[in-house]
């Protein structure tokens, strides 16, 4: 029976970051899952467009990976998306995946990042491998994505843990709650001076280069140096991470023996 390993990501157009995050991941799954052969898909059709247009570079999105393996004849798909949360992006890839359901013999989703508690708890280990070293008034300010999606949530959850357990940071969004300005006065309060910024993405694309690490006067460096904060910038997806990526990779076990156990 022919199986195959679909990788789902949002994607990037950066080639150093596809490297070192995405393909990362796929790499270390495809390590472990060695009876399948691995197969890419985006979610960003915006990426996807770019890609095409600027290197000539094709990738498949999520319903033409699926129509690919189908004609290609595979039986057993196994399926990890490299979302971080149930947002919009992780539904894109759900709503597929049921579609095609019924068109082989095993079709497998692997869960997002933060898809259960213990998650959470994993992340935060994950996380204190990459922190830099931190003096009396300093702490890391971690920048998501952020969604209209319910799942936004999942941003205020982590910050609350990381607050609870004293862990040397603070979460905030790009495009939903927790925001900056609430960050800043919470950094205030505990009298922080200087905070390193990394992203909570899988990538360090165009919101961490632009929004979060520029000199632009809306970007998190600049607002937080403009309230008397030293922002330092750290570009380094989550992909880079091996215990992260160690985390899709529990994930998508857990799916493949959930399977076996229904069958």
């Amino acid at each position: 029976m022919k199986k195959a390993l679909l990788v789902i990501s949002f994607g990037t157009s950066y080639p150093e970051t596809l490297r070192n995050n995405i393909e990362a991941c796929e790499q270390q799954l495809a390590a472990v899952f060695s009876d399948r052969k691995r197969f890419r898909a985006f979610t960003s059709g915006m990426i996807i467009r770019k890609l095409r247009q600027r290197d000539g570079i094709h990738i498949d999105t999520p319903h033409d990976a699926l129509t690919r393996l189908y004609h290609a004849g595979y039986h057993d798909v196994a399926v990890q998306c490299l979302h971080i949360i149930n947002g919009d992006e992780y539904e894109k890839v759900l709503r597929e995946v049921e579609k095609f359901r019924p068109r082989f013999r095993r079709l497998v989703l692997g869960a997002p990042l933060l898809s259960h508690f213990n998650d959470y708890l994993h992340l935060m280990r994950a996380l204190r491998h990459q922190l830099p070293r931190l003096a009396e008034g300093e702490c890391v300010v971690f920048m998501g994505h952020g969604t209209t999606h319910p799942a936004f949530s999942a941003y205020a959850c982590l910050d609350h843990l990381m607050s609870h357990d004293h862990f040397p940071a603070r979460v905030g969004a790009v495009e939903s709650y927790p925001e900056l300005p609430l960050l800043i006065a919470g950094l205030k309060q505990q009298q922080i001076r200087k905070v390193y910024l990394m992203p909570l993405m899988l990538v360090a694309g165009d919101h961490a280069i632009n929004d979060m690490a520029s000199n632009e006067e809306t970007s998190w460096k600049s607002q937080l140096e403009q309230a008397g904060i030293v922002a330092i910038p750290r570009l380094q997806g989550l992909g880079e991470n091996p215990m992260i990526r160690q985390m899709f990779i529990d994930h998508l076990a857990h799916a493949l023996r959930d399977q076996e156990t229904i069958e």
